[in-house]
């Protein structure tokens, strides 16, 4: 185990596929217990446990909308029910991601948005606060994205979003830094998941051809830096950012 994760539960969100599904991996494998969180695909989401199962991992699946109040209020108490109170919170859900035009999105879509990625991640850490202080111990570590640095175009709402979700997480690290709950962000840059799989190859050429580090991160480089900041080594880190895009953007 990278770290020693033992008697502490995590939760997860947006985490049957994809990136979501390495951090939580990467957290069980390290000891903890993890509750996986899926809105729509059921047997997605069967099959994603059973595989962590399988390695002998402790955890539980459970579906919510983790961007509705009372979505919340049952996934936390349900996780709580199962596994025991949450230590370790990672806000991963996220819905469509398209791009295009300014003028052609509509504010619904920037709600969604903001839904998302400011929402969520509050109605969550808002729901896990209280156990988190009274044993003066926790780690939320949400996620960014590297279109914030970049200012990528087409992608206004997103990476609007993804800004204030960043400037969330330094707002949060000050106010609970006095319980020591620690609050970062792992800020990832374009890894090919399943919702990938109809990009053309042409963009994904172009750019690994910036990458630095000349290859394509994979879904374990971001399950092990949430690993990290979950970790009690990380104990003295908090309001950070860590990009993990293979030094295409430098800060």
């Amino acid at each position: 185990m990278a770290y020693d994760h033992a008697g502490r539960v995590a939760l997860v969100t947006g985490s049957s596929t994809g990136l979501g599904k390495a951090m939580a991996f990467a957290l069980g494998r390290s000891g903890a217990r993890v509750a996986f969180n899926y809105a729509h695909n059921a047997e997605r989401a069967a099959q994603t446990l059973a595989e962590y199962e399988g390695e002998g991992l402790v955890g539980c699946m459970l579906q919510a909308d983790v961007t509705s109040e009372e979505g919340v209020g049952a996934l936390v108490e349900e996780v709580s029910s199962q596994l025991g109170p949450i230590d370790v919170l990672v806000p991963n859900a996220t819905g469509a991601q398209p791009q295009m035009p300014i003028e052609d999105y509509g504010w619904g879509f920037y709600q969604e948005m903001v839904d998302f990625f400011v929402k969520s991640p509050y109605l969550l850490a808002r729901a896990v606060l209280p156990h988190m202080k009274q044993r003066r111990w926790g780690r939320i570590v949400n996620i960014g994205s590297e279109v914030y640095d970049r200012g990528v175009p087409n992608f206004s709402a997103y990476v609007a979003a993804k800004g204030a979700q960043r400037g969330w997480t330094r707002s949060m690290a000050m106010e609970l830094a006095p319980w020591s709950i620690t609050v970062n962000m792992v800020s990832p840059g374009w890894i090919p998941v399943e919702r990938h799989a109809q990009d053309a190859q042409a963009d994904k050429d172009a750019y690994l051809a910036q990458i630095p580090l000349g290859r394509w991160g994979v879904p374990d480089d971001i399950g092990a830096a949430a690993d990290f900041l979950a970790s009690q080594e990380a104990g003295f880190i908090t309001g950070q950012t860590l990009v993990v895009n293979g030094g295409l953007t430098v800060s």
